[in-house]
């Protein structure tokens, strides 16, 4: 394994745009600093189905000062996956792709940083990296079969098969109006009384004529039991009942990796949202000179952070690294 031989100011741990918009703000300080990162290039945008269309307008998914230009109002998956390719080509920023961090050690001097490549030295380290590769499973019979997926990418894979979609946020709706319209069978699988206040305001109309008229079969107030080789279980208002199936698009969420994290000696809230402690006005952690940044800060409420109002942490952060106040104790 390869050892660094110096130390850098800043360690960045995830290459997705906030831990880019940290590497920007630490150049622009002139601090040494690394980014390290365990996919490609802003990994989990990269994993965003094909067609999904972004919530938020261009202008602000825009970091560094650099104008995101989109055909639409609301950017693609490709067309945000190109805007900060050329974020890191216009920058030049210091980026180690598909290299995973496996554990920080706090020494006098800073921090030891160990991944799967190498060994590296920091005065300062951020852990900004997201929520979207744990997903939050169903926990019950049938869930490890290799027909059930908890991402979804491309709807033609899915043409004139039975499909389930699980869960009723945006990725699910987007998923069943997608693979509905490429000739899937679909059957919406929600818990609730109806699909989700979150589901963006253009697609609303969308998927619920789609119900109305019978194209796409919704059974609210219900879940998933078993999942089967050719059909599943589902528990309804009226019983149980049986349904031929190809397919499970399990799409009920994701979650940060909370055990990196406690390895790591961040404290995590006593409640349900187990929230990363930190200081919202300099995103350190309880251990003097680890930050957060971006969407991991929210814990399991994963729509408190977005790119557009978590931009701003990395400038927060590099503030108090270059103000030379004393780090707490």
């Amino acid at each position: 394994m390869e050892i660094s031989s110096s130390q850098y100011d800043l360690l960045i741990i995830g290459g997705g745009p906030i831990g880019l918009a940290c590497g920007i703000a630490a150049q622009a300080a002139g601090l040494t600093y690394i980014i390290i990162e365990k996919g490609c290039l802003v990994n989990s945008l990269y994993r965003y189905p094909q067609n999904m269309t972004f919530f938020s307008t261009s202008e602000r998914l825009e970091i560094g000062g650099v104008p995101f230009v989109s055909v639409n109002p609301k950017p693609r998956r490709a067309e945000a996956l190109e805007y900060y390719r050329r974020i890191q080509q216009k920058f030049q920023l210091h980026i180690r792709l598909f290299e995973e961090v496996t554990m920080v050690h706090q020494q006098d001097t800073g921090f030891e940083i160990t991944t799967s490549k190498s060994v590296y030295q920091a005065r300062h380290v951020v852990v900004a990296t997201g929520f979207y590769d744990i997903p939050c499973l169903l926990d019950i019979p049938g869930e490890s079969l290799s027909k059930v997926s908890h991402y979804y990418n491309d709807p033609h894979y899915y043409a004139e098969q039975n499909v389930v979609v699980v869960g009723a946020s945006n990725s699910s709706v987007d998923a069943a109006l997608e693979t509905f319209r490429k000739g899937a069978n679909v059957t919406l699988v929600v818990r609730g009384e109806g699909i989700g206040p979150r589901v963006k305001y253009w697609v609303r109309p969308d998927i619920e004529n789609r119900i109305a008229n019978g194209e796409i079969r919704a059974l609210f107030n219900s879940r998933l039991t078993e999942i089967r080789p050719k059909e599943v279980d589902i528990l309804t208002p009226d019983g149980l009942i049986t349904i031929p199936n190809d397919f499970v698009l399990a799409l009920t969420g994701y979650q940060p990796d909370f055990a990196f994290l406690q390895k790591i000696g961040i404290q995590l809230a006593d409640d349900a949202s187990k929230e990363p402690y930190h200081n919202p006005e300099t995103m350190e952690t309880n251990i003097p000179g680890l930050f957060l940044a971006g969407v991991v800060c929210g814990g399991m409420n994963t729509h408190q952070w977005f790119i557009e109002n978590s931009r701003i942490h990395a400038e927060q952060i590099v503030r108090q690294i270059v103000s030379g106040a004393p780090l707490k104790r």
